[in-house]
Formats: C-alpha cells, structure tokens, sequence
C-alpha cells in the first residue's frame, strides 16, 4: 500500500512524502485494513521499529475530532509531541505533571500527548475535555502488567471510553503472549506481526563466539583487547570497577570486543547492564578504547562532551563528560533529564559510538542501534537476583537495527557455557510473558475506588463495580472477584477515613461519600495510605512546639508516594545518630514505626531535603549521600507536589503548619 492511497487531507500526503514515507510496512498497511483510518479500534502487536508512530498518526490524522496520545514515560512523551508538532497544522499540546490541575489548557489542541498519571489526576479534578476525544492511542499497552503504571493505565482507558463510548481506542505494543485478550478487552482488530524494517537475528555469546538463531556464528577478538586494571572482577561474588558481581573480568573484555566489532564494521551499540556502577564503569572502559577516533568522530565527541558540561558541575556530569570524549555515554536513572537528552540526540545523530545503560532505556526511547548486547540478564530484587522477564530482554533486542542506516541488527546475550541452554530457552527462542492486570493490587484498588466515589462517578459498591466493569481486571477475575476485592477496599478506606457509609433510611440502604479528607486526597493525586499519613503527621505538626522544616519533610517523605532513597551500611549508624539527635523534630518515635529500616531512609531522604532549602548543593549532596543528580532532583520535585498536597490537606483538616509554607517557598 503506497501513501497516495490513504484517505487523508493531500498535506499530510505531502508531508509524509516529504519524510521519505513512500510505502507502508506491512503490519501499518495491515492496520488501514483493519479500519484504523474509520475510526475502528485496532491493537497492534508489533516489534519496535516496525511503524507504531505511523500508525498512531494515521488513526489520529483522521479521527473526527480531538485526539489524545498517552505514553508511559516524560521522554517518550517529549519526543512524541515533536513527532507530531511537525505534521502541517496539527496543534499538539503536552502534559505530564500539575497533578492538582484539571489541564483545561489542552481542550483546544488537535492532539494532546500526557502520561496515563496526568490523564486520570485531570479527570480525578474535574476535566470536561476528555469527554470531546475522537480517538485515545495507548502506547506501550503491555505496560497493563506493570505493578506500578499498569492499574493507572488500565482505569484510565477504561474510564475514557465508559465517558465517551464511541471514542476510537488504538493501543500499541511490542509482540505479548497474549495480545488477542487485550483486543477482546478493548473491542478492537488485532494485527499481530513480527514483521521488521531491518532483519534482526540473536544470539548467545560464549567465549566469543556468538550463536545466532539464523544458523550464522560470529567470532570476535578478544586477544584485541587490554586486560586493563580495574576491567573485570574481583573474584567470586566480588565487585569490579564495572560493577559485575560475577567475578569474571572476561565478560567485560568480552563486551568491549562485540562493541569494538560492530563500531569498527561501521555501526553504533547499546549494552544493558544491571547497575548503574556497572553503567558507568563499563563506559569508562570503552572510552578507553579508542572509539570516538576509530569512527573518526572526535570533534562530534568533544561537542556532545560540552554539552553534558554545560548541563551541570557536577561529579557525574564531568564522568559522562569524560566518557563522551571517548565516543561513549553511559545513561541510568540517576542522570539528570538534561544529561540524558544529550545522550539520546547525540546516539540519534551518530555523533557517540555506543551507549552503556540500565534497563530503563528499553522502555520507549528511541535509541536504535546496530548490535545490542544483554550483558547481564539477571537484576538484584533486595533479597538475591532474578531473571528479567523475557518481554523486557526482547525491548532490548528490539533496538537492534536502524532502518535506512542499518543493514542488518544483533542483540547478543552474553553468557557461558553453563548458562547458553537456559539463555537460548528463555530469550531467543522463548515467548514473551502474558500481560495480567496489576489492578488486584490492594494499594491499586484502594486508590481508584477513592477516585470513583471522590469524583461522584460512584455512590455505592454497585455503582463502583459498574465503573470498573470495563477494566481488563475485571475481564479476567469476574464479576465476583471483583466485588469481593472492592468490598475489602471500601472498609479500608471506611477505616483510613477517607469514605464514610450515609446509611440514610437505614443500615441496609446506604451510600458511599467521600469524606473531605478523601476528597482533598483523590484531587491531590496522593495515595490514600499517604492521605492518611500526612494527616496524622499534621495533627502531630500541629501540638509540637517548634516544628521546623524537617519537621514536615519527614512527614512526606514517610510516605509511598516518596520514592526510596536506598540507604547503605555504612550510613545507616549515621542517619541512626542524626534521627535522635532531632527526635524533638520528628513526627514518628523509632519506637513507634513498624518499619525502622523503611524510616530510616525517610529520614534520610528528609535532611537531604532539608539540607537542599538551606543551600546545599548539588554536589555537595551527591557526594555525601551517594545519590545521583538525578536522584535529587526527583526527590525534590516530588517534595514539591506533596507538599502541595500537605498544604491542601492542612487547610481541609483546619490546621496551621507554617513550617509547610516555608519549605515550599525555599524549595
């Protein structure tokens, strides 16, 4: 199918034309069959680089009205908004954060990109717009399986199309076991592929010599590389400079002659590993190589080097900087969002050689490249390591090749001889594991109920059920599991205080009300259990004498919606000290917790807070608390939003917290 051939407005044919856009791939070609541009619901199951963006644009293109682009992350969401910010006439509004906003400003866009969060925290405060889409498209849809995202993802889309029943649904996703369930769920055509623009083959790597699924092999030089001091391990279950726990310095050289391979052949690399230490180190390791000279790209190198530089001064912004000299970045969570934006134009314009990153990098951005390398396929889980599910080994084989650029891809799983069988079973030749609705989660549950008796969309336990009729949960669990799970949620939340029963005309007839407390909570886009939190710690703010900013930081942070701030051996007597020398400040005894080790770092994420508004720098703190850069920054924009949402309950329960105004204003 050419794109003369799509019934769209003549400009949109231009433009596409314009980008090289001649022809459509098969499975976009397949999905115009399937009615994408009627406005028919479509799921489309296929692999990364085969066409999802295209096929996102066709169904929005031509929708019949607004239309809305919800994606999982910031980045993605970012790079999206410019994906469609180019298309001639279209106006693109973007969305991900102001979770106490109803986002009207977005009512008058063509097109509207936000994270799921953002979507359901405009509906939780009253957005009418929503009620006006044409088309919803839900990118990376297998994320319904995530413990975390998925129960947002799955009530939000469930909740749009209950408020606007003939809104055309489109959700994309890479290859699940089980996509015909997701398309049974939303009503939709499947189009399944594993259809690719660039040939991708994989393979296990032992001892250099890679396996690949095609029947091919391919040997790599690892006499070509220097057995440098630091470049491996330390011994059985020790630490190198790299960060493997293996104790094998061979996996590191190993890595550096498949990266080497594919830059000298004339491509770029990405190589997963499991930590951020070993991000970093390995990328030190490959700096030293000589990659930026031997793809002859040393005055691109130093630029994109500068670059990082100008972002902060940071420790870990010199050592990327460092790294980038040499051709190659590293990219993990505890960068900051500028330094990973370097990293990602700068692979996209072929102006570094490789990349060493987390797992993270597989969830959606776009970073292509010729050879990808698994070198660990294990993670750390808090109480041993575990595989990494198939699917997520599969993201990242699926950043192999570039299409226009690339001839072929590669994704290499490094192993050994005793673990080649079981790495070719579970993630060459394995299947990606079924998507199951995370909604069952009591957290989860609770959370949403709120939300549909807190936004009057509920009133009773029946009327709740309705609402959550249309979720994949419900598909999968029935109609009785699922009053069951609601039932318990409701007491929960009769107890948290954040419902109460209006029995009326008597104890068999009544009606759920959210109580002001819940209401300020679900409009806050807070958790319950932090709702709850925050209050009993305002009370306790309330009758102490002097509460000072560490005061209220401690509370917020003592919450579920405060991510954990890991703390390590050697600090915890530290922060021990520090939390009774300022237990007249702190709204938790150590006597009290249920969780001394949970508190703990609560605590310590609070006097890093603390320590910020009183002027400490970013270096500073870094250095002292073993955070990344990135690390603070979230930190200190999710202190921000719960303090936000503090004030906001602080004035709901009728109390006066100063001490919460001044950290919001020094902040």
């Amino acid at each position: 199918m050419r794109v003369g051939d799509l019934p769209l407005d003549p400009t949109f044919l231009d433009h596409f034309r314009h980008e090289g856009i001649e022809e459509l791939y098969p499975p976009q070609a397949a999905a115009v069959d399937a009615g994408i541009c009627a406005g028919e619901n479509v799921v489309a199951a296929i692999p990364t680089a085969s066409g999802k963006t295209f096929i996102a644009a066709l169904a929005l293109l031509s929708a019949d009205g607004p239309g809305l682009y919800v994606c999982p992350l910031r980045a993605l969401a970012r790079e999206k908004y410019e994906t469609f910010a180019a298309l001639p006439g279209v106006d693109v509004g973007v969305s991900t954060g102001d979770f106490d906003a109803t986002g009207e400003e977005l009512a008058n866009n063509d097109v509207v990109v936000a994270t799921s969060e953002k979507v359901d925290s405009a509906i939780r405060n009253g957005a009418d717009w929503v009620d006006r889409l044409a088309c919803v498209v839900v990118d990376e849809v297998h994320l319904l399986g995530e413990k975390r995202r998925g129960p947002t993802l799955e009530v939000t889309l469930a909740t749009l199309r209950r408020r606007t029943p003939d809104v055309q649904t489109v959700a994309l996703s890479a290859t699940v076991d089980n996509p015909e369930a997701i398309a049974e769920w939303l009503d939709a055509t499947l189009v399944e592929s594993d259809w690719r623009p660039v040939d991708l083959r994989t393979g296990v790597c032992v001892n250099g010599l890679v396996d690949f699924d095609d029947g091919t092999t391919l040997s790599v030089d690892l006499d070509g590389t220097d057995e440098r001091e630091g470049a491996g391990g330390s011994g059985a279950g020790g630490s190198g400079d790299d960060g493997s726990r293996d104790g094998d310095a061979d996996r590191t050289e190993t890595t550096v002659a498949l990266v080497s391979d594919a830059v000298d052949a004339g491509g770029q690399c990405v190589t997963f590993v499991r930590s951020r230490r070993a991000a970093a180190g390995l990328a030190e390791r490959l700096a030293s190589a000589g990659l930026a000279e031997r793809k002859g790209i040393e005055s691109e190198a130093e630029r994109v080097a500068q670059a990082a530089t100008d972002v902060d001064g940071t420790l870990t912004g010199e050592r990327l900087a460092d790294c980038l000299r040499g051709g190659v970045a590293f990219h993990h969570a505890g960068l900051r969002a500028g330094h990973r934006a370097v990293v990602e134009e700068a692979f996209r314009n072929r102006e570094i050689a490789a990349i060493c990153a987390t797992p993270t990098l597989a969830a959606g951005v776009n970073v292509p490249a010729r050879r990808v390398i698994v070198r660990d396929q294990k993670r750390y889980t808090g109480s041993g390591t575990e595989w990494l599910p198939t699917l997520e080994v599969h993201q990242m084989c699926g950043r192999a090749g570039r299409p226009g650029l690339d001839p072929y891809g590669e994704a290499v799983l490094l192993g050994e001889a005793s673990t080649r069988a079981e790495l070719v079973e579970r993630y060459v030749d394995g299947d990606p594991e079924a998507v199951e609705s995370q909604l069952a989660d009591p957290g989860a549950l609770r959370t949403h109920v709120l939300s549909a008796v807190a936004t009057g969309s509920a009133t009773t336990e029946a009327a709740i059920l309705d609402v959550f009729e249309g979720t994949f949960y419900a598909r999968e669990a029935g109609a009785g599991g699922l009053a069951d799970a609601v039932a318990v949620a409701v007491d929960d939340l009769v107890g948290m205080g954040m419902l109460r029963r209006d029995t009326g005309a008597g104890v068999d007839a009544y009606r759920l009300v959210a109580t002001p407390v819940g209401e300020t909570t679900s409009k806050q886009y807070v958790r319950p259990e932090t709702g709850e939190r925050i209050v009993s710690g305002l009370r306790t703010v309330a009758g102490m004498a002097n509460p000072t900013t560490l005061t209220v930081l401690e509370t917020i942070c003592d919450t579920p919606d405060m991510q954990d701030t890991y703390l390590g051996n050697r600090e915890r007597a530290e922060i021990y000290r520090f939390a009774r020398a300022h237990a007249s400040e702190l709204t938790t005894s150590m006597t009290e917790t249920t969780d001394f080790e949970g508190w703990l770092e609560s605590v310590k994420t609070a006097r890093i807070l603390d320590e910020w508004i009183e002027g400490a720098t970013v270096e500073e703190l870094v250095e002292a608390y073993r955070i990344g850069p990135g690390d603070l920054d979230s930190r200190i924009e999710r202190a921000e939003w719960l303090l936000s949402a503090s004030d906001a309950l602080a004035a709901t329960i009728e109390v006066s917290v100063p001490a919460i105004g001044r950290a919001r204003g020094r902040l």
